[in-house]
């Protein structure tokens, strides 16, 4: 009786391990606020290239996201737009420290900039960084506490600032101050922005990427809206990676990494330049020239010295932003 039950045991596990065994068909990509659109395209496209797969999303502010995710969020892959936030998981044991090894260009399929985007006729004569710290400008952006869209708005301020006042650092904070001031309510998320700008008709201009910008006009009515390119802005590249603590939990790596490398390739590198994203593959690029004007775009390891010095200086606990935006 006992080498029965022993033997049935043995079958039992024999029987359930395959299926164990076996990757998943699901998976989450844990994202920002504002790509839905663009990931709903992506998704779908993905699943046409493989029946029975199922692309499930889950979209917030990035650091809302990688704190999710590490108090328990089980994301297979992030799609993020800001470096930290990856390298936050990185630090906590969800995401390998070479994760930018995994992916072309340095793991970021597409890439866009802070841009403006003023009421039809820009009644406010709005064309520069400068003119969002002007007494009579009401400026829309997230919350660069909550929004990696809102850091690259303040990131690309101050890079303009410190270029305007010749690396002057208490004329580059006075500059981002007067910005904030100009900033009737700091939304929590990249769409919640869009709202308070489009629906209710708060302020004269919204700083967001590129691409979004594109996408409210597209979305809300072209004939409302202009767009305003600054001349010059911040490189936004956005990051992907596979959450390793979590694929090797679920067996989903492949997976995972099947849907990472279909963002690379044409018809992904279409579907991003189609949802107003500038991208790296030659022969789409060559196709969207016409729709993208020319921008001088500066890197964060030119102005800032890299990503781990940007968050230690601007984005740690009592660091530059937290003294600018404490008071607010």
């Amino acid at each position: 009786m006992n080498r029965l039950l022993v033997l049935g045991t043995a079958l039992a596990a024999l029987f359930a391990a395959p299926a164990f065994a076996q990757s998943p068909n699901t998976l989450l990509n844990a994202s920002y606020d504002i790509a839905r659109e663009i990931f709903a395209a992506e998704n779908e496209a993905f699943v046409k290239q493989n029946p029975g797969v199922t692309i499930d999303q889950s979209h917030a502010g990035t650091s809302k996201q990688a704190r999710a995710i590490v108090e328990g969020l089980e994301a297979d892959v992030v799609t993020f737009n800001q470096v930290t936030d990856i390298d936050f998981l990185v630090k906590q044991g969800f995401v390998s420290d070479d994760w930018q090894q995994d992916f072309p260009n340095s793991a970021s399929p597409f890439y866009s900039f802070p841009s403006f985007l003023v009421r039809e006729g820009n009644p406010k004569n709005i064309k520069d960084w400068n003119d969002l710290a002007r007494d009579d400008v009401q400026v829309i952006f997230p919350n660069p506490k909550t929004s990696g869209n809102a850091r690259y708005t303040y990131l690309a301020a101050t890079a303009y600032a410190k270029e305007a006042f010749g690396g002057d650092e208490e004329k580059v904070e006075e500059f981002i101050s007067k910005i904030f001031d100009n900033v009737p309510v700091f939304d929590t998320g990249g769409r919640a922005a869009t709202t308070t700008f489009v629906e209710r008709e708060i302020g004269d201009v919204i700083i967001t990427f590129e691409a979004e910008t594109r996408a409210i006009a597209k979305q809300y009515g072209e004939d409302k809206f202009d767009a305003v390119v600054p001349s010059v802005s911040l490189l936004a590249e956005f990051p992907v990676a596979i959450v390793d603590k979590v694929v090797d939990k679920r067996g989903s790596r492949n997976l995972a990494k099947s849907y990472l490398d279909f963002l690379y390739t044409e018809e992904g590198q279409r579907i991003a330049a189609e949802f107003g994203h500038r991208v790296h593959n030659e022969t789409v690029s060559a196709e969207f020239k016409d729709q993208f004007p020319d921008i001088r775009l500066v890197n964060v390891d030119d102005v800032f010295g890299g990503w781990s010095k940007i968050q230690e200086e601007h984005f740690a606990s009592g660091a530059t932003l937290d003294t600018l935006y404490g008071s607010r």
